[in-house]
């Protein structure tokens, strides 16, 4: 067998083993402090919104200051958050999964020079480079995508809706008003790699309107079989296509299928999915990861549609800073967003947002698996 001719032993699995492939195992960057209480914490507590202090059985302490970061970071951004960890952390610091920065110290006596330091640094605008905050229950840092940086099939921005969005909220950011977390995330497509379907409030950009057909080049572009196969609908098909008199390989949509998700771009330049008009914004809200109280739950569609427009959003971010000051005036202590949608009725919460509900809002998903499947890992008898 191919593991035993490359000299690999099964009985002995270390035996000559290639350990410089890929990072190293993560318990090596550990702060020393974390590294003698690992599973031995007691509690923990916010001291006020950014500062967490852990306390272990043997008394140990550690203080943690978390601040906003970037989604996307120069490496002289990147440069500066090391020099920081290196003057008061001893070369140590950790990032959240919501592209949080987190600095930590092990005494009480290093947090004010810490955080003194991360307050005075700015950008010449005057904006916050490292601002503390998006602990406990107020609005972290928003998740997202790549948008028109990186990707090649988004229906919006990710960098510029989040910016916006950010703007709106920063308060909440650096305060614990809301009656439990709110987690804010951002996808630029269907395809939705910001996991925007489990999140409180979700921006997700999205087309309105099925690929356009360059015939001319897509046999001389594309692998006509890899376009049709990337269709999850089955939308796609070939096709004969008469272009200056010429008869040349193509493919058709069948639009009614079509849910327009970029798949067929992505195995084929010659079907692109931007279009100005077409392409904008949905909101959906409800959702969460969490077991806490009640299972984990998906997110809901509760605007259909805003525009892209630029650069600010403010169709959007009106939209989502109503609904954030509506569930903090009314929601009970403890409670998540979709929590509170719940127990007042969805009828009563598009009425207490001031949005209006139309028939399209209707989840009309028919697969059985989406009720027969285990969604949450609490007990089930």
């Amino acid at each position: 067998m191919a593991f035993v001719s490359s000299g690999y032993n099964p009985d002995k699995p270390m035996e000559n083993r290639i350990t410089d492939i890929g990072p190293k195992k993560y318990d090596q960057f550990y702060p020393a402090v974390v590294a003698k209480n690992k599973g031995k914490w007691l509690y923990h507590e916010y001291l006020k919104p950014g500062v967490l202090v852990h306390v272990a059985e043997s008394g140990d302490e550690v203080y943690t200051v978390r601040c906003g970061g970037a989604r996307l970071m120069s490496t002289t951004h990147i440069r500066e958050i090391c020099e920081i960890a290196e003057k008061h952390c001893d070369g140590h610091l950790r990032f959240t999964t919501r592209n949080n920065i987190e600095f930590m110290v092990d005494s009480k006596d290093k947090v004010e020079p810490l955080l003194q330091d991360l307050e005075s640094r700015k950008f010449d605008g005057g904006s916050f480079k490292f601002p503390v905050g998006g602990t406990g229950s107020g609005i972290t840092n928003i998740i997202h995508t790549q948008g028109w940086i990186h990707c090649h099939t988004p229906a919006t921005d990710a960098s510029g809706t989040v910016k916006a969005t950010m703007d709106e909220v920063f308060a909440d950011f650096q305060n614990h008003r809301m009656p439990a977390h709110l987690r804010i995330s951002m996808a630029c497509c269907l395809n939705m790699c910001g996991a925007v379907h489990c999140s409180d409030i979700a921006i997700l950009g999205y087309h309105r309107k099925p690929p356009m057909l360059d015939h001319e080049y897509l046999d001389k572009m594309c692998e006509i079989p890899l376009a049709i196969a990337a269709c999850p609908t089955a939308a796609i098909k070939p096709a004969k296509v008469e272009i200056n008199g010429e008869k040349v390989n193509s493919v058709a949509v069948k639009e009614e299928r079509c849910m327009f998700c970029g798949n067929c771009y992505t195995m084929c330049p010659s079907m692109p999915l931007s279009d100005k008009e077409g392409d904008g914004i949905v909101l959906m809200v409800g959702g969460k990861v969490s077991n806490r109280i009640s299972a984990p739950k998906f997110s809901k569609v509760v605007v259909a549609f805003q525009p892209n427009n630029t650069p600010r959003w403010p169709e959007m971010t009106e939209t989502i800073k109503h609904i954030i000051e509506v569930y903090a005036a009314d929601a009970n202590k403890y409670e998540r967003l979709g929590e509170w949608a719940e127990r007042i009725g969805w009828e009563r919460f598009f009425e207490k947002c001031d949005l209006p509900f139309t028939h399209h809002l209707i989840d009309d998903f028919r697969d059985p698996a989406y009720y027969t499947w285990r969604q949450t890992s609490q007990f089930k008898f």
